[in-house]
């Protein structure tokens, strides 16, 4: 049970840095992102950080778990970490040179000719991004967790300061003072590019507070080791690319696809805010990611990490489900997050939902592959799932909208989960307790589906009967878990 408590322990601690900022933007700045931009200026905030989400993962090209496949195996941790770092600092500015030079045919490219600005800025800020990527890795792997969760909320906390500066405070000493030596410092013609300049800032002062662990010895440089890296990682690269196109494709798409009568940028905003409200999963993912990666890991060679492997994946399930159910029945309140020109998305909430849980499933079955050196396996199911986002996107989106994004981003992770529990019984099972899983799935759906039929004539009533509802899972949890109160109090206890 120790070794649960730790993963746990782990996942919350982490989640201090991931739930706190991912909590502050979703509560803070989605709302004033939606309230203080127009339906299309958000359209172009949700498209360019797509990019974003994509180039981050072309320039940490499977890094940060190679880092941890060869520091575990490797004698010289110092000597793995200097010489992914070197290779992170040479392709991060190189990066930021081709862009540079490349900016006119970029923003042509990407249809922001008058607004090449915003391709320079984001550009800074997912090269200074992929730079720090592999030093939080660190702090991860040293077991930092509470370093690495202040330096996240620090991030969170000066990308808010700078756009309070630049939307509320700039503004209203334009408008009252006009003749104030500030305004030197801006532009009202800038608009949503000051979203990026603000996450530039946060970025470069973060990375500032990395440096102490970064501290690379060019002696310690290693080429043959670089090369034995890059063979495990770069698979991982595959995974990452095509991954973040199921992840963020289908913003791009939605904007050259979606006919013009049909208003795209209108379309993308809306399904934008409302990918935003499935962020409560989204969170959970990540914050357990990085807690059990190095967990993972630490755990390989144990006699019982099969066991373990499997229990953890049936816990992840059963607080997927439980976020799933929490959004989905109080969707009533949750839409208060983002201003009501954007309820007409609210329907694709659920779907977003139960796409990333599987996502996250499809995460825990990726540990055979990279337990058993087999990367390539990783890339196949996501090169699969990659081709059923295009598809779908390019075929339906003309046709259904926003809708048809979301229905390819559920069938393509659902597709990818299967594929690579298939491909995993055969490379390296892991006993899942399939029969369980599978009934917590259909007391889940039931509830929900059986909610969406009652109609309700007031809110509370609504909210009560969905509470008991609530309940009723969680008392079917604890049954079939055969947990008691006293049981989870011990824990808690312990875990402090």
């Amino acid at each position: 049970m120790q070794q649960y408590r730790k993963l746990a322990g782990q996942t919350a601690l982490y989640g201090l840095g991931t739930i706190v900022p991912r909590f502050l933007n979703y509560v803070v700045l989605t709302p004033f992102y939606t309230y203080i931009f127009s339906q299309e200026q958000y359209g172009i905030v949700t498209n360019l950080y797509a990019y974003v989400v994509f180039l981050l993962i072309l320039l940490t090209y499977g890094l940060e778990t190679g880092y941890f496949r060869f520091t575990k195996a490797e004698e010289n941790s110092k000597k793995v970490f200097s010489t992914i770092m070197a290779s992170l600092f040479t392709t991060s500015l190189l990066f930021i040179l081709l862009v540079i030079f490349f900016n006119n045919p970029i923003a042509k490219i990407l249809e922001y000719p008058d607004r090449r600005y915003l391709i320079t800025l984001f550009s800074f800020v997912v090269a200074i991004d992929a730079f720090s990527a592999v030093p939080f890795a660190k702090l991860r792997f040293e077991g930092k967790a509470k370093k690495f969760g202040y330096l996240k909320i620090f991030n969170v906390v000066i990308n808010l300061f700078f756009n309070f500066i630049f939307f509320i405070v700039l503004p209203y000493i334009q408008t009252h003072y006009s003749s104030s030596f500030l305004l030197n410092f801006y532009d009202s013609s800038v608009g949503v590019g000051y979203v990026f300049l603000s996450n530039l800032l946060a970025s470069a002062l973060t990375l500032l507070f990395l440096l102490p662990e970064i501290n690379v010895l060019p002696e310690l440089i290693d080429l043959k080791l670089l090369k034995r890296i890059l063979k495990y990682s770069l698979p991982l690269l595959v995974v990452g690319l095509a991954g973040t196109i199921n992840e963020v494709a289908d913003k791009e798409l939605i904007k050259r696809f979606v006919p013009d009568e049909l208003s795209p940028m209108r379309q993308l905003g809306i399904y934008g805010a409302n990918y935003k409200l499935g962020m409560l999963m989204t969170i959970f993912i990540q914050m357990f990611r990085y807690a059990a990666e190095p967990f993972y890991f630490a755990k390989m060679k144990d006699y019982d990490a099969k066991d373990t492997y499997a229990k953890v994946m049936r816990y992840f399930i059963i607080f997927g489900l439980l976020i799933f159910l929490i959004v989905t029945l109080y969707i009533d309140i949750f839409k208060y997050f983002i201003d009501s020109k954007f309820h007409s998305g609210l329907h694709i909430v659920p779907i977003i939902l139960l796409a990333n849980l599987f996502l996250g499933i499809n995460y825990n079955l990726s540990i055979w592959y990279k337990l058993s050196n087999v990367t390539k396996y990783g890339a196949i199911i996501a090169l699969i799932g990659a081709a059923i986002t295009l598809a779908m996107n390019i075929t339906l989106l003309p046709v259904y909208g926003y809708d048809a994004a979301a229905w390819a981003t559920l069938v393509c992770y659902s597709t990818m989960m299967i594929i690579s529990f298939l491909l995993g019984r055969k490379h390296y099972f892991i006993p899942y307790a399939l029969g369980t899983i599978f009934f917590y799935f259909g007391i889940a759906l039931a509830i929900y589906f059986i909610q969406k039929f009652i109609h309700y004539p007031f809110i509370i009533p609504k909210n009560l009967l969905n509470s008991l509802f609530l309940l009723l899972f969680i008392w079917i949890i604890l049954k079939k878990e055969k947990i008691k109160i006293s049981d989870i109090k011990a824990f808690i206890g312990n875990k402090r």
